[in-house]
């Protein structure tokens, strides 16, 4: 449902991603590894088509359609969601009116039984990230996630900000969005139909935490714009603490070529 080929893309005037090749299939959940200023955010910027990070060549395909040139809009309206590191603050729309545009369906969406299950009924009514918490912060997130509903969704840095408490209720409630069917045992579960998963994730993540919470399907590491290598991610993420980054890419590079890979 994503496919990615030999994406190259600037961001004022500096290539940033280089000859980037991904492809996540429906169901999958992918975990995106890197040091800082790697690219990992450029890549999810670009994927939900931020103007600023500009496609010098390469192509982007979501649901068998080309979307390198489509407006956010659009890619939103297609089924495709992020949850940001850092959001913005904006001041003079209520949570509860984005939520609300999140999810296309206006007057008739019920606002407060979403925010039920991310403990986030006392902050409906106040400005978007003014003041909250960075716990807070992501569960807001989240609630514009569930109701946007999204087919594809992107994660930066989940773990950012948030003590072990909220994390629990964060990583449960990615599970349940990913069709993990795991939900915070604080709230009543909401009921999904029994079929073939069909949501996708692409997670940035350093601490690998998240991972105590969801089943992911692949690892990969993004270092100096490059796209190094798809892997277990806790055997990944034991590479990264053992060696570091560029150790361990050129390790897991080596045992490929070794392996015929």
């Amino acid at each position: 449902m994503l496919v990615i080929e030999d994406l190259q893309v600037e961001l004022a005037g500096k290539l940033i991603l280089k000859h980037i090749d991904m492809e996540i299939k429906p169901g999958e959940t992918h975990i995106l590894f890197g040091p800082n200023g790697s690219g990992k955010t450029s890549l999810l910027m670009t994927i939900m088509g931020y103007p600023q990070y500009k496609v010098v060549s390469g192509k982007i395909y979501f649901k068998g359609v080309d979307i390198t040139n489509m407006p956010i809009n659009e890619r939103a309206k297609m089924g495709i969601g992020m949850s940001f590191q850092r959001p913005p603050t904006i001041r003079g729309l209520k949570i509860r009116q984005l939520v609300k545009i999140c999810s296309g369906n206006g007057e008739n969406m019920d606002v407060e039984a979403l925010a039920r299950a991310v403990n986030f009924v006392d902050f409906l009514d106040r400005d978007v990230n003014d003041g909250l918490s960075g716990g807070e912060i992501k569960r807001s997130e989240l609630l514009q996630l569930m109701a946007q509903n999204p087919d594809l969704m992107m994660f930066d840095e989940p773990e950012s900000g948030v003590d072990l408490e909220n994390m629990e209720l964060v990583g449960k409630i990615i599970a349940h969005l990913l069709e993990q069917e795991i939900h915070p045992k604080s709230t009543k579960p909401i009921r999904l139909q029994k079929r073939e998963r069909r949501k996708m994730g692409l997670i940035i993540t350093h601490t690998g935490h998240i991972m105590n919470y969801i089943t992911a399907s692949k690892g990969q590491v993004l270092y100096d714009g490059v796209l190094s290598c798809v892997e277990n991610p806790r055997e990944i993420l034991k590479c990264i603490a053992n060696i570091g980054y560029e150790e361990c890419v050129r390790c897991i590079l080596e045992n490929n070529l070794r392996n015929g890979h």
